[in-house]
C-alpha cells in the first residue's frame, strides 16, 4: 500500500509544471486530483486510514499531515506531545498536498481554495476493533502547501458523574431541574470541551424526553436517539451558519440548543436571544476561567450593546464551568475545573460590572456545587496526580495557587 500510495501522489507532483507556484500550485494539485481512477482514490484513502489506524493503537489525540512546518513527517500528539512518527515515509509538500486533498468533496475543495480553511469530519471503520471511528478534521494553507489536523472522536461518550462535577452542578446544567438558561463549557483549543458537552448531552439523552438541537463545526460524536430526539446540524453542511442554525432552531420545537461555539457577537446574541424564549442552550467559549467567560461575552459586542447584554447574560446564565487538561505524574492528562453557580450575588455582581468579585463568590461556593481552578488543582495534588509545579503552571491565580500550596 505504502508504495503504491508513493506512486500515486508522486505521478501527480510530477506533473506540477515549474512555473506554477503560490497558492495556485495547490489549486493545480486539486485540480490534478480529478483526473485519478476511483481505484487510485480508494488507495489514497486506505493510506489515510492506516494512518489513523496507527493513531489510535498509540492512543494518540492528534494528527498533523503535510505543510511546510511537517517538513514531510506525519506527527502524532500522544498525551499532550507533539513527535513525529518515523514509521511512516516521509512525503514531500506537494505529495502531502495531494494526499490531503484527495480526502474532500468538490463543494470542500471549492471552500477550501477561497477560504484557505476547512473545518470537515472524517469517519473510517476500525478493522481490528470493529467500530467506526470519527475524527474532527482541519486543512489550512502553510506557505503556500495543504496542512492538515485531524483529532480522534471518542467512540463513547463518558458518564457525566465521571468527569467530577459536584452533584449540584450537574443538577443545575439538568434541563429536568431548569427548563431555561445557557450553561458555558469553556477552556482553550484541547482541554476537553467536546468531550464534556458530550457528555450533558448523553446524560440529558438517557432519562430526558426531550428534543436535542446540536449545531456544530464540525459535528463531532453523533448521538443516537434514546429518551431524547438528538438532530446533529453541520454548519458547511446542513446549516449555513451558527446563527442561522439557532435561529432556524426556534422554528424546530427544540428543548436543548447545542451550540458548538460561540466565536462571534451575531451568535453570541443570538443565543442570548434564544435562552430569552426559554429554552436550555449549552455552548462553549475559548477563555480559560469563568470570570473571563463573562467579560468576553459582554466584550465582544457593540459598545452601545454592553449594558443591555450585560443584564440579559446577569438574568439567563446557569453556570459556567472552565476546565484545563493537566498532565499527570504518569504521563497522562487530568481534566482541572472551575465551576461557577450563577447565585443571587453572581447575578447581581455582573449587574453592576462587579464581575472581580466573583472569584471570591466561587471560593466560598463549595457547598453550592462551586470550585475555583486553584482548588481543584490542589484536589488533584493531595491525590498526588499531579506536582507542584504543574498545578502552579496551569493555575488562573498563580497568587491563590501560592498560598493554597503554603498552607498543605
Amino acid at each position: 500500500m505504502i508504495n503504491q500510495t508513493k506512486e500515486i501522489l508522486s505521478n501527480i507532483a510530477k506533473k506540477i509544471p515549474p512555473t506554477v507556484i503560490g497558492p495556485e500550485r495547490v489549486n493545480f494539485i486539486l485540480e490534478k486530483l480529478k483526473e485519478i481512477t476511483t481505484e487510485e482514490r480508494l488507495v489514497l484513502y486506505n493510506y489515510v486510514n492506516n494512518i489513523l489506524s496507527k493513531m489510535v493503537e498509540k492512543n494518540a489525540s492528534d494528527v498533523e499531515i503535510g505543510g511546510h512546518g511537517c517538513h514531510g513527517y506525519v506527527w502524532f500528539r500522544i498525551y499532550g506531545d507533539k513527535a513525529r512518527v518515523q514509521e511512516l515515509p516521509v512525503l514531500s509538500t506537494d505529495e502531502s498536498t495531494a494526499l490531503i486533498g484527495s480526502l474532500l468533496t468538490v463543494n470542500q475543495t471549492r471552500h477550501l481554495s477561497v477560504s484557505r480553511n476547512l473545518d470537515f469530519s472524517y469517519s473510517f471503520k476500525h478493522m481490528q476493533l470493529n467500530k467506526t471511528i470519527r475524527f474532527r478534521a482541519d486543512s489550512y494553507f502553510d506557505l503556500d502547501s495543504l496542512a492538515l489536523n485531524m483529532r480522534s472522536i471518542s467512540a463513547t461518550a463518558r458518564p457525566i458523574e465521571s468527569l467530577g462535577f459536584h452533584p449540584n452542578s450537574i443538577k443545575m446544567m439538568s434541563h429536568k431541574y431548569i427548563k431555561f438558561g445557557l450553561s458555558l463549557v469553556t477552556g482553550i483549543t484541547g482541554s476537553g470541551k467536546s468531550t464534556t458537552l458530550d457528555a450533558l448531552i448523553d446524560y440529558h439523552n438517557k432519562f430526558d424526553p426531550c428534543h436535542i438541537v446540536i449545531i456544530a463545526s464540525p459535528i463531532e460524536y453523533v448521538h443516537l436517539s434514546n429518551k431524547s430526539i438528538v438532530r446533529h446540524r453541520e454548519v458547511g453542511r446542513d446549516v449555513l451558519s451558527f446563527k442561522d442554525g439557532v435561529i432556524q432552531a426556534l422554528r424546530q420545537d427544540p428543548d436543548i440548543i447545542v451550540i458548538g461555539e460561540m466565536r462571534d457577537p451575531d451568535t453570541i446574541m443570538a443565543a442570548l436571544e434564544v435562552t430569552d424564549t426559554g429554552h436550555k442552550v449549552f455552548s462553549t467559549l475559548h477563555t480559560s476561567s469563568a470570570v473571563e467567560s463573562i467579560d468576553r461575552i459582554i466584550a465582544e459586542v457593540n459598545p452601545v450593546e454592553q449594558e443591555r447584554v450585560r443584564n440579559r447574560l446577569a438574568d439567563v446564565l446557569i453556570t459556567v464551568a472552565s476546565q484545563k487538561l493537566v498532565p499527570t505524574v504518569d504521563g497522562k492528562r487530568a481534566l482541572a475545573k472551575e465551576v461557577l453557580i450563577v447565585t443571587p450575588s453572581v447575578r447581581a455582581a455582573i449587574k453592576n460590572n462587579n464581575t472581580s468579585e466573583i472569584y471570591m463568590m466561587i471560593v466560598q461556593g463549595g457547598p453550592q456545587g462551586m470550585i475555583t481552578m486553584e482548588q481543584d488543582l490542589l484536589l488533584l495534588l493531595q491525590k498526588r496526580m499531579i506536582t507542584q509545579e504543574t498545578a502552579m503552571a496551569y493555575a488562573n491565580n498563580k497568587t491563590r495557587m501560592m498560598q493554597l500550596l503554603k498552607g498543605t
